[in-house]
């Protein structure tokens, strides 16, 4: 007769977990979330900012080179369109 108690403590838990609203619900954590943990514990807020700083000057210099890279190819495709137009004189 012990054994009925903690089947009804058991389905109460259960009951208890199931009527939680669902934000209250809990996730696992996501990758993302786990590594931004990770720097919390290993870096002072200076050094984290320091950091994301220098991660989006990386990542600014890398859009500079890509806009810089299609620019050339287009001036390098209208100088070979226009040396292959005939000119006023060939005609």
């Amino acid at each position: 007769m012990q054994a009925a108690p903690a089947r009804a403590t058991t389905a109460t838990a259960a009951h208890a977990f199931s009527a939680l609203p669902s934000t209250l619900a809990v996730r696992p954590p996501s990758v993302t979330g786990a590594l931004l943990a990770l720097e919390r514990l290993l870096l002072r807020g200076g050094q984290r900012t320091a950091r994301r700083n220098a991660w989006t000057a990386v990542l600014e210099d890398r859009r500079r080179a890509k806009d810089r890279r299609e620019a050339q190819h287009l001036l390098e495709t209208a100088v070979l369109e226009a040396a292959a137009a005939p000119g006023p004189q060939d005609t």
